[in-house]
């Protein structure tokens, strides 16, 4: 299965936030997913993580 990887200009796209918001919600929102390092300098989401935590959150509301 192949992983798809989201930058934060992407998320930002998603949910129609700043690019910026992202790095925001890790450092306030406990649940929001950690990202992942792939090599130095280059730091990305996994797509399910971000759509798991969408889906929690929808759940939750």
């Amino acid at each position: 299965m192949l992983t798809t990887y989201l930058t934060d200009r992407q998320i930002g796209a998603r949910f129609g936030v700043h690019h910026l918001i992202p790095r925001r919600w890790l450092k306030t929102d406990p649940t929001f997913p950690k990202p992942i390092r792939l090599t130095p300098g280059c730091t990305r989401w996994r797509l399910s993580d971000i759509e798991a935590w969408e889906a929690a959150k929808a759940n939750a509301a």
